[in-house]
């Protein structure tokens, strides 16, 4: 069966330094080093696990000061790798403003990059900040898709004051804002959404420019109107992520397998969706 991993990282060096301050509280969040791989070792864990990933670049440097995984960066390990990586998300620091714009412009007619990927809570920011419609507009004139995280994260989690991120930055009612203003933007929601995920399931049924992958959890602790929805009302919007590095693949794929989901659901989930949706 093919699947599609919407939400991998590079896992080198400069995704790891990109991250700044918030290293720490990944590695005690996970209860593991939070250590780089090199590219090599990264391309043979996705052929191992017999994925067609799309990388996500990241860019919080106003936040952090720390320099970004760039774009370019991510463009290159695709086109390095062509055989194994499929796509790569975009990242542009939206308080960068008009920097933000001519990055989002270059990453896509030059780069040829997918589309955007947005982490609220750790860039500080919520998708429907008037201050950012800007660059909302310019994507949307791009015609291409975004994700966006939704619900907590492991970045800054048990720190003090969560390193100044606020959780409520990624709540479901800033993407059904964004996909109010923005109708004809493609909106792939980031995670299962706790602890709002009740209120995300009602987004994703309600805009029909909303589709959801469901990255960072181990499938065992999806809660239990998600497990319900997916293979019910959802069915046709789920797709899947990885979180890559965070959790094995091995143990994602068991743990999907244990959901007890028939093979027609799971061919939507792990290819047939994001191939209708996103033109994978």
């Amino acid at each position: 069966m093919r699947i599609i991993d919407l939400h991998c990282y590079p896992n080198t060096e400069p995704w790891i330094k990109s991250q700044g301050p918030y290293v720490e509280a990944l590695a005690k969040y996970w209860n593991r080093s939070w250590t780089a791989k090199t590219e090599a070792e990264v391309i043979d864990d996705f052929k191992k696990a017999g994925v067609e990933p799309l990388l996500v670049a990241f860019d919080i440097e106003t936040v952090t000061g720390s320099s970004p995984c760039s774009n370019e960066y991510v463009a290159h390990m695709r086109d390095r790798n062509s055989g194994v990586i499929l796509q790569a998300w975009a990242a542009v620091d939206p308080f960068k403003g008009e920097r933000a714009i001519e990055k989002a412009k270059r990453a896509i007619r030059e780069l040829r990059l997918f589309g955007f990927h947005f982490h609220p809570i750790m860039g500080h920011f919520s998708a429907d900040d008037r201050r950012l419609y800007p660059l909302w507009e310019t994507i949307d004139e791009l015609r291409v898709p975004v994700m966006i995280d939704v619900g907590t994260t492991g970045m800054g989690a048990g720190m003090p004051g969560g390193l100044g991120a606020v959780i409520r930055h990624a709540h479901p009612a800033a993407i059904d804002q964004l996909a109010a203003d923005f109708p004809n933007l493609s909106i792939v929601a980031a995670h299962p959404g706790w602890p709002w995920t009740e209120e995300m399931i009602a987004v994703a049924l309600h805009k029909g420019n909303v589709s959801w992958e469901l990255s960072g959890w181990a499938p065992k602790y999806f809660p239990e109107a998600l497990k319900r929805d997916i293979k019910g009302r959802l069915q046709d919007k789920i797709m899947f992520g990885s979180d890559y590095p965070s959790i094995p693949y091995e143990r994602l794929f068991r743990e999907w397998q244990e959901l007890g989901y028939s093979d027609a659901l799971m061919e939507k989930i792990f290819h047939g969706n994001a191939e209708r949706i996103l033109g994978l």
